[in-house]
């Protein structure tokens, strides 16, 4: 694999680094990007209190949401109803998105989406607050785009679905990229909505699957499949009893994760907890000739921490991969804490000033949803399982 690094050579021209580089921003966009990640998730930094969990959720989520989510229904109280068949309000997302933006109030918003396959790139604006989206189920509900920075996207208008309003939830939907393992960053999902959760989901692509952008975010039973940097970014994220899917990559190398904290004071990383890191189905039977790591830093003050997650073998034993030589090596926070499977031996794992094998649960819940998300005040509200403390 190709190391990257974070400057543009200047002999390289943009629209070939560009296809080159993993996460790679526009100078602009870069620029606007960091400034509102540095304002906005530079969050305060708080005493260790326990954190608290109701019914498997942080208890930010309100009993209201709790208890849509936690529904058996396809979809509890949808206010409007989304069917290609035209048995529902609208016949695509986009007319529903239209829509909600009209509704008077600000209250949770219900949108049902039937099965099938809607081939369309949505984006939910800032102004479209405590959306929820609901579908039939994984495999039920697609959501499916194509575009990609080897077909001429930037990485961040490359979503299949992107989210900035507040309190989004998406629950049993699946969101798809079909650009391919060879037309490099290819977003499915892209968020940046606080406080949003996504629960019983899953996103499927290849480089870039899951950008998790900034704010807070909390992830619970979904599925991330992917390659290169599948899941990256620079917000909060927990993700919970999750199953993390490697395929098979062009180039022979895997990377999980590519967290991208640029400030040692935001309060931003990658977690991983009680969530499985596995082989897909393409990658098994090649899965000896492909090196898959759990990240590489993205970012100076990478962090990322992976605990009571079970790694299967296809975890290279040197756990972690440089991004560009040194870079970062000592200013990033790779962590491990109670890991279980083959993959999760931490013996022969890298020797980085940075990384570390936590050795304590005290350490170890700071990167719980409880007190990393502070997930005690909103989780509950929103009705998905989840766990506040380890």
């Amino acid at each position: 694999m190709a190391q990257h690094g974070f400057n543009q050579p200047r002999n390289v021209p943009e629209r070939v680094y560009r296809t080159r580089c993993p996460g790679y921003l526009p100078p602009m966009m870069s620029n606007n990007v960091s400034k509102l990640i540095s304002n906005t998730l530079a969050l305060n930094k708080a005493p260790y209190k326990e954190p608290t969990y109701k019914d498997g959720f942080p208890t930010w989520v309100k009993p209201g949401d709790r208890k849509l989510l936690q529904s058996s229904s396809p979809a509890p109280r949808a206010n409007i109803v989304v069917a290609q068949d035209g048995s529902g309000n609208y016949r695509t997302i986009k007319d529903a998105i239209s829509a909600a933006s009209k509704r008077s109030g600000s209250g949770r918003y219900v949108i049902h989406v039937k099965a099938g396959t809607y081939r369309e790139n949505i984006e939910i604006g800032s102004k479209l607050e405590n959306i929820m989206m609901v579908g039939d189920g994984i495999g039920k509900t697609i959501i499916t785009g194509s575009k990609s920075v080897g077909g001429g996207s930037t990485t961040f208008n490359s979503a299949t679905f992107a989210v900035v309003g507040d309190g989004f939830i998406g629950r049993d939907i699946t969101f798809r990229n079909t650009a391919g393992p060879r037309n490099h960053q290819a977003v499915a999902l892209r968020s940046g909505s606080d406080l949003s959760v996504f629960y019983r989901c899953s996103f499927e692509g290849y480089q870039d699957t899951l950008y998790v952008h900034s704010e807070r975010q909390f992830y619970r039973e979904c599925n991330i499949y992917g390659t290169v940097d599948f899941i990256f970014g620079n917000s909060a994220v927990v993700l919970q009893n999750c199953n993390i899917y490697a395929r098979n990559p062009p180039n022979k190398t895997n990377t999980v994760t590519a967290q991208g904290r640029t400030d040692p004071n935001q309060n931003t990383g990658i977690i991983i907890h009680n969530s499985r890191v596995t082989a897909a189905s393409d990658l098994r039977p090649v899965q000896g000739s492909v090196k898959t790591y759990l990240g590489r830093p993205w970012k100076q003050y990478s962090r990322t921490v992976f605990m009571k997650t079970y790694l299967d073998s296809l975890i290279n034993p040197a756990g972690w991969m440089e991004w560009d030589g040194n870079f970062a090596l000592n200013t990033l926070y790779y962590a491990e804490y109670m890991n279980t499977g083959p993959g999760s031996s931490t013996s022969n794992r890298v020797q980085w000033r940075g990384y570390r094998v936590l050795r304590s649960a005290s350490e170890a819940s700071r990167f719980t949803a409880g007190e990393f998300l502070a997930g005690n005040s909103w989780l509950a509200s929103t009705g998905v399982p989840h766990t506040l403390g380890l």
